[in-house]
C-alpha cells in the first residue's frame, strides 16, 4: 500500500483564498493546545500574544518596525518564487546589504553630509544584490539547485558579519564589545510619527510592495515572471529567457533584502553587531506563501507574522514562557499553509498493492 498525491485538474479558487485563514485558525487552535499543556490558560495566553499587543500605541509602533523587513524581503520572494526560483537565502542577503551599507557610516564616520542616508541605502541594495546573484550565477550557468546554494551563502554572512564586528569594524569607543561605531544623526532613519518609534523604513515597505504589485499585474515583465513560473516551455515560445528571469528576480529580491538589511540597522539598531536579525529573512518566506505571493497580501502577511514577534514577547514576561514560542507559531503557520496548498492543489489517493487489493477483494466475497 502507499499513497500518492494525484494533481486536481480545476483547483478550488474558494479554497485557495480561504486556505491562509484556515491555516491561520489552525494555529491558533494548536497554539492554544500548546498553551494549555505548558499549564498556561490557553484564552488568556492566545488574549495576550495575538490581542493585546493591538491595544497598545507602543506596541502598534513595534508591530510596524518588525513588519518593514518582512514586507519587504517577502514582496521579493514572491517575485522569485511566481518564477519558479527559490531564494532561500534572504537573511544572507539581508546581513550583507546592512554591511554593504554601513559602510559610509563606519569607516567615513568623519563625514556629514545629507547624502549619508542615501548612499547607504543604495550601498544596502546593492549588497544584497551582489549577494543575490551568487546563487543565480550558480544556477544560470551551472545549473546548480539555488535552494541549496543560497541557504548555505547565510552561514557565510552570518560568520562575515561576526568578524567584521569583532576584527576590523570594531569600535575603539566599544569598551571591546564585538560592536562599530554608533550611527551619527546623518545616517539615522528619521521616524515618522511622533508617538513612536515607527521610522522610513515602513514606507520603503509600503511603496515597494505597492511598485511591484503595480508592476506583476500590469506590465509585461509581471506577465512574464508569470508565464514562466508555471510553465518554462511556454515561456520559451513567447520569446522569454528563463535565464534572464533567474537574474532579474535573485537580483530584485536580493536587492530588497538589502534594504531591509540597512533599513533595520540605521532605522532602529544603530550599529553593526553580531545578531542584528531575529531571522526575518527565514520568516519572510512563510510572509511570502501566506500573503499568496501577491505583494498586497504580503503587506497583511508581514503585519500578522510582526504581531507574532510582539506577541510572543509579551507572552514570554506576562506568562514565563519560553522565547522559542514565537518561533513555534511561525513554524505552525508555515505548515498548515503549505498543507492546505498541498490539498487545494493535490488529491490524496491510496493505492493498494496486487496481493493487498486481492486480500481485500477476498474479504468482500
Amino acid at each position: 500500500m502507499r499513497i500518492e498525491l494525484e494533481k486536481r485538474p480545476r483547483p478550488s479558487t474558494f479554497y485557495a483564498v480561504l486556505s491562509p485563514f484556515i491555516a491561520l485558525a489552525l494555529t491558533v487552535i494548536v497554539g492554544g493546545i500548546m498553551f494549555w499543556m505548558l499549564g498556561k490558560d490557553p484564552l488568556g495566553a492566545l488574549y495576550s500574544f495575538f490581542v493585546e499587543p493591538l491595544l497598545d500605541v507602543w506596541s502598534l509602533h513595534e508591530i510596524a518596525i518588525k513588519a518593514a523587513p518582512l514586507i519587504l524581503i517577502g514582496v521579493g520572494l514572491s517575485v522569485c518564487y511566481r518564477s519558479n526560483n527559490w531564494n532561500i537565502g534572504a537573511e544572507g542577503q539581508f546581513i550583507m546589504g546592512a554591511i554593504a551599507g554601513s559602510i559610509v557610516p563606519v569607516v567615513f564616520h568623519d563625514w556629514h553630509s545629507p547624502l549619508v542616508l542615501p548612499l547607504m541605502l543604495i550601498f544596502g541594495m546593492i549588497g544584497g544584490a551582489l549577494y543575490a546573484g551568487i546563487p543565480a550565477f550558480l544556477k544560470a550557468n551551472m545549473n546548480t539547485n539555488e535552494i541549496l546554494s543560497s541557504l548555505m551563502l547565510v552561514y557565510i554572512a552570518q560568520l562575515f558579519l561576526d568578524w567584521i564586528v569583532r576584527g576590523p569594524w570594531r569600535s575603539p569607543e566599544g569598551y571591546n564589545f564585538p560592536v562599530t561605531r554608533n550611527f551619527a544623526p546623518e545616517a539615522v532613519l528619521p521616524e515618522i510619527l511622533a508617538s513612536g518609534r515607527t521610522n522610513l523604513g515602513f514606507v520603503f515597505a509600503i511603496v515597494a510592495a505597492l511598485l511591484i504589485w503595480f508592476m506583476m499585474r500590469y506590465t509585461l515583465k509581471g506577465f512574464e515572471i508569470t508565464v514562466l513560473g508555471q510553465s518554462e516551455r511556454a515561456g520559451r515560445f513567447a520569446g522569454f529567457s528563463s535565464r534572464r528571469m533567474i537574474w532579474f528576480s535573485m537580483l530584485l529580491s536580493g536587492a530588497l533584502a538589502g534594504l531591509a538589511g540597512i533599513a533595520e540597522v540605521s532605522g532602529n539598531i544603530n550599529k553593526l553587531q553580531p545578531i542584528i536579525s531575529p531571522g526575518y529573512g527565514f520568516t519572510a518566506i512563510i510572509v511570502a506563501f501566506l500573503g499568496r505571493l501577491n505583494p498586497i497580501g504580503v503587506i497583511v502577511a508581514g503585519l500578522v507574522l510582526a504581531l507574532t514577534y510582539v506577541g510572543g514577547e509579551a507572552v514570554q514576561l506576562t506568562l514565563s514562557v519560553s522565547d522559542k514560542v514565537t518561533r513555534v507559531f511561525q513554524g505552525l503557520l508555515l505548515f498548515f499553509v503549505l498543507s492546505c496548498d498541498t490539498l487545494i492543489l493535490y488529491r490524496i489517493r491510496i493505492v493498494l498493492s496486487g496481493r493487498t487489493a486481492a486480500m481485500a477483494q477476498g474479504g468482500a466475497e
